[in-house]
């Protein structure tokens, strides 16, 4: 297995693998973002990603970016981590964390934040056996445009 950090060819792949979380967490038509879109973001430095992929084929990915936190400083937001179900279990997961973790450091972060959806008890599980903070205090607020 290979933990490196993603190139423009790998975007389908990356976009696929989207849509299997989207079907995992019960929200099949929820992604609108088009795999078009994705191309253009990912060239644009908009968004960066880290692959996991066993024998060429991509099995898991992280989707993250740099942001800022107003009392912490630069801090790393992961927008998606997913890891194909075959693989699941296998320590794929936390190939891509340990990497993402590394880079986020590399990069200055002095923080990395994202989000689990409630019912996820694997990935709950997985972040709480990684000394993480789940904040129940704080609400997720959005409006789409």
């Amino acid at each position: 297995m290979n933990i490196r950090k993603a190139i423009l060819k790998d975007i389908p792949d990356i976009y696929s693998l989207v849509i299997e979380l989207a079907i995992y967490e019960k929200e099949p038509d929820a992604v609108t973002a088009t795999l078009e879109d994705y191309q253009n973001d990912f060239q644009e430095g908009i968004f960066k990603a880290i692959v996991a992929e066993e024998n060429g084929t991509i099995i898991g990915m992280m989707i993250y970016y740099m942001t800022y936190s107003t009392w912490k400083g630069k801090m790393m937001y992961l927008e998606d981590f997913v890891v194909t179900e075959k693989y699941r279990r296998k320590g794929v997961g936390q190939k891509l964390y340990d990497f993402f973790y590394e880079e986020s450091k590399k990069q200055g972060a002095k923080l990395v934040k994202w989000q689990v959806i409630n019912w996820n008890t694997p990935a709950i599980n997985f972040y709480k056996k990684n000394n993480t903070i789940i904040d129940d205090e704080w609400l997720n607020v959005k409006k789409f445009l």
